[in-house]
């Protein structure tokens, strides 16, 4: 089974996962893996999007299953085996927001208050995933061209839209898994 799950940055695509990729026992790969450099500051350099996707490209074509998390609605053509199953989470501006702010402050402590250039990087990192609501042209990540790549696959999907806790996110993915069943409400 070849699983991708995307969402607004701080949807929980990454913990609900990791979570099914133990769950699944499927090999988790997560966007941000190809998508950043690894740097002291995390997410601070892209890699060259030739080399993303060629490296991308190769790890989930060698494999039979797995879960890829992650936006990747702009990436390229012919870059992915076709998915089984597409999870689509949503969650409202606000709670998403929240926990992003929270990720943000465990991840570089007062750093992102006391260090100017770091608050300005925490601040322009805020306001591009407040666009993805929004849609003010900050973000090509926006919830308008995720729903519009949606519209163009034809796979099964389920769409998570809302504030679930995490067992209940795993417990419906794994009985629509089990039932077969895997086309939108």
């Amino acid at each position: 089974m070849r699983i991708h799950i995307f969402g607004a940055s701080g949807s929980g695509v990454t913990t609900l996962g990791k979570t099914l990729s133990d769950k699944l026992n499927l090999e988790y790969f997560d966007s941000d893996d190809f998508f950043w450099l690894k740097t002291q500051n995390p997410f601070t350099e892209r890699q060259n999007p030739e080399t993303r996707n060629s490296i991308v490209s190769d790890k989930l074509h060698a494999a039979e299953n797995w879960i890829f998390g992650g936006s990747i609605i702009h990436w390229g053509e012919n870059i992915f085996p076709a998915f089984d199953l597409i999870i689509f989470l949503y969650l409202p501006p606000d709670v998403r927001l929240e926990r992003l702010r929270k990720r943000e402050i465990e991840r570089y402590g007062d750093e992102i208050i006391t260090n100017p250039e770091r608050a300005k990087k925490f601040q322009e990192f805020m306001d591009w995933a407040k666009d993805y609501d929004h849609n003010t042209g900050i973000a090509n990540r926006t919830l308008k061209a995720h729903l519009e790549w949606l519209s163009e696959m034809n796979t099964p999907l389920i769409e998570l839209s809302g504030d679930y806790y995490l067992p209940q996110k795993v417990d419906i993915i794994m009985n629509r898994i089990k039932q077969g069943n895997l086309q939108s409400k």
